[in-house]
């Protein structure tokens, strides 16, 4: 095999990505009485309110996210009704829309001095304050449900097709009335699934930077910022992100533990036209309902925040930065391009070491990779210059700040480490399809070591390495936390952008670099649709 496929560049990559999470084990190493100081102050000041914001955040979100989930699966997959098929890609739309783009859209159309408030007031003589304020917890509950609930939806509805139709069939022979049938057969089944989509969303919800510091919530992500950057307090900031990476570390325990439960029987020997495995057919109030249980999500969730980012940009053609706007373009496209192409790589090396060389040291350091994608923008921005402090302050006249600070070197480690885990997963789903006999007939072909992955894997892999490139191509194009610190001076991303003008309520510039990110979005989803439709 390959030198570079031998133990210590693997021990060395694995140390590369998961220097964040050691680098803030190692700061509790050094705790003192300043250490103390900080975290008693932290609690007796602002801990209590992060701890209170984050949990009642997300309790709300995974109420919300489980029930527009559940519904929206059992509908599309249990029941027939007009436009089921168009329901069951059109509900996936919401994962293209960034968080923060929908969170802004709202505050714009339904402010004080958005459009319908103002209209509303000439139209019928109002004062004051028409709608409460949309920048709250409220407001972004809702935002993050709609944005969110796809996660649920996805998962649970697998796990419904697998064999709920089947299922309800028997149990409609048995006598059971639907209502009872959908109780106590199908919301079971699903049950695994739910508990997986809405760890996701929470880990999604927990790692948010543009929602929580646009509608001034203060939650742990919000807090470290704001330790880091407004108050200069290192230690403050990796105590907060260490008490949020285990909360991440809980969460993604609960993911792994409903997703092994999620295992069902395959129906071999049934005919997947047949009478019993088709859906109930809806007719009238039923099917209505049904309707609208499909749809109201998609509205909230794209559909109308489109359109409220629509109006400002409209309104305001002639004013718009295109200039600016495309530099902002090439800066998004080259650091995600650079970090897809290095974050594949990553994934086909790891990934071929699994296959080639199975063992401790390869399995680790795989999972290791597959668990950055949990750790929050947030918690791998300090995890990253703890280090750097650290370094500098024992040799002054290192230049390793500038180099991961100043240049593009810092964001695309801190892109490598969250990112790698998207690029690795579908690349070993990939080999997963490759039949281990290929391997052996290769070998006793005299086809070996390198030569056997360019040879035989290449060919193979070529659907998933464009989707591992494609996949961390626009989740490095949306990413805002790790960015907005790390990206290099005068390398403005549309999502920093975007978050900037918006901050500064500029939205209608906003509105631009914000449909750039959702039609860039919509590729994936596209993509996950047409899998999703295929046999």
């Amino acid at each position: 095999m390959p030198r570079w496929l031998s133990l210590p560049p693997l021990i060395v990559l694995a140390f590369l990505l998961v220097l964040p999470v050691m680098s803030l084990g190692g700061a509790w190493l050094s705790f003192d009485a300043q250490a103390l100081d900080v975290l008693r102050q932290m609690a007796q000041t602002v801990l209590p309110e992060y701890t209170a914001t984050s949990l009642v955040l997300c309790l709300a979100v995974a109420a919300g996210v489980a029930a527009v989930g559940m519904l929206t699966a059992c509908a599309v997959t249990l029941f027939d009704f007009p436009g089921r098929r168009s329901f069951e890609w059109a509900l996936l739309l919401p994962l293209a829309m960034p968080a923060y783009v929908v969170a802004y859209a709202y505050t714009d159309f339904l402010q004080f001095s958005g459009p319908l408030q103002v209209w509303l007031r000439e139209s019928f003589g109002l004062r004051g304050r028409v709608f409460p304020e949309v920048r709250n917890t409220a407001g972004a509950v809702w935002v993050f449900t709609f944005s969110l609930y796809p996660y649920v939806y996805l998962l649970a509805r697998t796990a419904l097709s697998e064999r709920a139709a089947q299922l309800m069939e028997a149990a409609r022979l048995l006598g059971a009335p639907l209502g009872r049938r959908v109780r106590e057969v199908a919301l079971p089944l699903a049950r695994p699934a739910v508990a997986a989509g809405v760890a996701l969303a929470l880990m999604e919800t927990l790692a948010d930077f543009g929602v929580a510091s646009y509608f001034g919530i203060q939650t742990f992500t919000a807090g470290i910022y704001k330790a880091w950057l407004a108050m200069d307090n290192r230690l403050a900031a990796a105590q907060l992100a260490t008490m949020l990476l285990v909360t991440v570390g809980l969460l993604l325990w609960l993911e792994h533990r409903a997703q092994r439960r999620m295992r069902f029987a395959s129906l071999r020997g049934q005919r997947a036209g047949s009478q019993e495995a088709q859906p109930v057919r809806l007719r009238g109030g039923a099917a209505l309902l049904a309707v609208l249980i499909c749809l109201l999500p998609i509205l909230a969730g794209f559909v109308l925040p489109v359109l409220f980012m629509l109006r400002p940009l409209v309104g305001g053609w002639d004013e718009l930065p295109w200039h600016m706007f495309v530099q902002w373009s090439l800066n998004s496209v080259r650091l995600a391009g650079l970090s897809a192409v290095l974050a594949t790589a990553l994934a086909l090396m790891l990934a071929l070491a699994v296959r080639t060389r199975p063992g401790a040291v390869t399995r680790t350091t795989a999972q290791l990779a597959s668990l950055g994608y949990a750790v929050p923008g947030a918690v791998i921005v300090v995890g990253l210059l703890l280090p750097v402090g650290w370094l500098q302050a024992v040799w002054p006249q290192t230049s390793v700040g500038y180099w991961i600070t100043a240049t593009a070197l810092g964001i695309v480690w801190a892109y490598l480490v969250r990112f790698t885990a998207v690029a690795l997963q579908s690349v070993q789903s990939g080999y997963a399809r490759i039949p281990a006999s290929l391997d052996d007939s290769a070998r006793m072909l005299g086809t070996t070591g390198l030569a056997l992955a360019v040879r035989v894997h290449a060919p193979l892999l070529r659907r998933a390495t464009l989707a591992a490139l494609l996949l961390v191509f626009v989740d490095v194009m949306k990413e805002l936390p790790a960015t907005l610190v790390l990206r290099p001076f005068n390398s403005d991303t549309l999502a920093v952008v975007t978050y900037q003008l918006a901050r500064d309520e500029r939205l209608g510039e906003a509105a631009l670099p914000a449909l750039t990110l959702v039609l860039v979005g919509l590729i994936p989803v596209i993509l996950l649709s047409r899998t999703l439709r295929s046999r």
